[in-house]
């Protein structure tokens, strides 16, 4: 930033008075008085004695007036001194004020040149994104690195750049196939004979096609993409302990207040353990792999609406202060996972969503954990499906409980849960087998709908508990 120099207050200096305003009247006044003394010397008829008397008199006047001109002088040279004197202040101010003013022009002079440098090498390395080799892709990433490093007053913006670049199309390289020895030996086999019988018949056999590459280089892109990546994920992680982050500084590698826009970005393995962030936006990404957001904390917004996790998703520990939607993840806001789909396990044991959770429509296809999650808002699970087994083991649920038109196709666990707000289950579909045992009810008198099967009966302490139908008893061992 320019530096900007401190103020100077200058003298305060006033138009000085003409001198003629006291010079000439003492002039005339003093001219009068030896014109006065002429007349009367050489006008009266004087005898000797009265002429010598008054000629003493006459001296005493004009060495009174020749006083009175010493005076004039001495205030003539009391007015130039005093006028020098402020000369010389104000001169004084000028040369600092200079002073400052020139300080101030290197300053932003050395400001200017720096900004210039760093937009040059920003836009280097932004060019070098676009390059067709990988290699150069990712020596632009590593100087987008070190230029954030250097300059945290663009960290977002490279940030952002990063981002961009992970948000362009992308479809990942299909895997290889699994090796497989007696495959290959009869494919060894097959062009030994081949070559054998050609030979034989005096036949040249056409060249062995050379292997396909992939279209764009795909492989090299997939390392500038997990390169890209593992640059956020570096920068993100705040290794501090949680109970000393206000007193022990960060780490020089940490960039911290960051902002993710991931908004339909193709992620391969993401992984932000540890990883800090203000607000992240991951609709409609694509999670290729398992993705791992253990130990995250983010202090705003984030947003998985719309998202794919081909593999496991894990988020045990995050910590999400903003909207949200994940396994010991915290939500201090609302967690939206709206028309997201989970095809692996999707593990949010032990998350604390403080904002309203928002699951509604959600597949999940492999087992959807949320064992000891607690849920400080509503929960809306409306119209989820849970193909694989859904467990709230020992869950907390101090808003609505909001599971109407879910489906649970591997059984609901709901043991040991417990209910302060509504819990509503209408038409909500167990094929499997739905557990509630142990399940507390905090005020039995609101607006309930348990699954088929399942009663609420008051107990002594004016809370209520779930018991099944069939039985008529105490609830069922845990299962």
């Amino acid at each position: 930033m320019p530096v900007v120099a401190a103020e100077v207050v200058p003298p305060q200096l006033r138009t000085p008075r003409p001198a003629a305003w006291w010079i000439v009247p003492v002039t005339l006044l003093v001219g009068g008085a030896v014109g006065g003394v002429a007349w009367l010397l050489l006008g009266a008829g004087w005898s000797v004695a009265e002429a010598t008397a008054r000629q003493g008199a006459i001296q005493t006047a004009l060495a009174a007036g020749a006083g009175v001109g010493a005076a004039v002088t001495l205030m003539l040279a009391f007015r130039r001194q005093r006028h020098q004197e402020h000369a010389a202040h104000v001169t004084a101010y000028l040369a600092e004020r200079n002073a400052a003013l020139a300080e101030q022009v290197a300053d932003n002079t050395k400001h200017d040149a720096t900004e210039r440098r760093v937009t040059d090498l920003y836009t280097k390395a932004a060019e070098q994104l676009g390059h067709d080799k990988a290699a150069v892709r990712l020596a632009g990433l590593y100087a987008l690195e070190r230029l954030a490093q250097d300059n945290p007053g663009h960290r977002q913006t490279i940030v952002n750049v990063i981002c961009a670049y992970l948000r362009m199309p992308y479809t990942p390289p299909e895997p290889a196939p699994a090796p497989d020895p007696e495959r290959d030996h009869k494919a060894a086999l097959r062009a030994a004979r081949r070559r054998h019988q050609a030979a034989r018949a005096g036949v040249a056999l056409p060249a062995e096609p050379a292997p396909r590459q992939e279209d764009g280089d795909r492989e090299g892109e997939l390392q500038v993409r997990l390169t890209a990546q593992r640059i956020l994920a570096a920068h993100l992680r705040d290794d501090r302990p949680a109970d000393r982050r206000s007193t022990l500084p960060a780490a020089p590698a940490f960039w911290e207040g960051m902002s993710l826009d991931l908004t339909g970005a193709t992620l391969i393995d993401f992984d932000l353990t540890g990883g800090h962030a203000t607000e992240a936006v991951f609709d409609k990404a694509t999670f290729a792999g398992d993705v791992r957001f253990v130990g995250a904390i983010f202090a705003g917004d984030v947003r998985f609406n719309g998202a794919t996790f081909t593999g496991d998703a894990w988020f045990n520990g995050a910590t999400f202060t903003g909207d949200a939607t994940c396994d010991k993840a915290t939500f201090a806001r609302h967690a939206m996972f709206v028309g997201a789909s989970f095809a692996g396990r999707a593990m949010f044991v032990g998350a604390t969503f403080t904002g309203v959770a928002w699951f509604d429509k959600v597949p999940f296809i492999g087992v959807a954990g949320f064992d000891k999650a607690s849920f400080a808002g509503d929960a809306r699970f409306l119209g989820a499906t849970f193909f694989g087994r859904a467990s709230f083991l020992g869950a907390s649920f101090a808003g609505r409980a909001m599971f109407a038109e879910a489906t649970f196709a591997g059984g609901g666990g709901f043991a040991k849960a417990s209910f302060a707000g509504d819990a509503w289950f209408a038409e909500a579909t167990f094929i499997g087998r739905a557990q509630l045992d142990g399940a507390v009810v905090v005020d039995p008198a609101a607006d309930h709908v348990w699954p088929d099967g399942w009663r609420l009966e008051a107990t002594s302490e004016g809370t209520g508990r779930l018991i099944r139908e069939e039985t008529g008893g105490d609830p069922a061992p845990d299962a």
